[in-house]
């Protein structure tokens, strides 16, 4: 399995969940050298690569072809901006696109090579999952960038499913809410944090679509609004 974006706090809980079934999971970052409180650094079924940049064409082929085999690719790696309409730079724009919609297709496309050329499911094919937002979703305000971005990563899951459905690789995509994580809530200290979908909750959704057991559901962009 590959997990970008596997270093931040959703990335984490989605690579916990795959340790916990018994997946080897590697996990490409942007920075460096991995963060220091990383919990799976030295994990034995755990593949850090470091230096990473998955808006890169070449980076980003570089990198799925040094796995070994591939059965799913989840695509958590983004980044969010909120701003007006006339605040919003086009290098501010395009910073959204890249960071959300390039890396994504990057990895999707040389995810899909792989499988390809590994053949690990014997027949079975594989599975993406991208992460898509409630804003691609349902109209919101005041954060153009992102809104478009992620509406283009929904966009792209549904027409990937149709590409590749007949090599029976499900894509799918799921639009969380905010997500209860510890920089959301600094950021939002008067909010009901309770009504937030957890890391661990959305990682269990994200888990089933990229699992062998997902063996219908493809072309979805899943909500996972908790209460909010």
């Amino acid at each position: 399995m590959v997990v970008t974006g596997g270093a931040g706090a959703l990335g984490t809980a989605v690579v916990a969940g795959l340790v916990d079934a018994g997946a080897t999971v590697h996990v490409p970052v942007y920075e460096r050298e991995a963060p220091a409180d990383y919990p799976f650094a030295s994990h034995e079924r755990v593949t850090l690569v470091t230096g990473v940049s998955l808006d890169d064409e070449a980076q980003a082929t570089a990198f799925y072809a040094s796995v070994p085999s591939l059965w799913a690719s989840i695509q958590v790696a983004g980044g969010f901006a909120m701003a007006s309409v006339v605040e919003t730079s086009k290098a501010d724009f395009d910073r959204m696109w890249h960071m959300n919609v390039s890396t994504a297709f990057l990895s999707c496309r040389e995810a899909v090579r792989r499988m390809r050329d590994t053949g690990l499911s014997g027949g079975e094919g594989g599975r993406l999952v991208n992460i898509a937002a409630r804003p691609a979703l349902v109209p919101t305000g005041g954060m153009i960038a992102y809104a478009t971005a992620k509406s283009a990563v929904a966009a792209m899951s549904q027409a990937l499913a149709e590409e590749l459905a007949d090599e029976n690789i499900w894509v799918n995509a799921v639009a969380p809410s905010i997500i209860d994580t510890p920089a959301n809530r600094a950021a939002m200290p008067d909010a009901d944090h309770g009504t937030w979908p957890s890391t661990e909750a959305l990682a269990e959704t994200i888990l089933h679509l990229a699992s062998p057991n997902n063996r219908s559901t493809r072309g979805a962009i899943v909500p996972v609004y908790g209460l909010a």
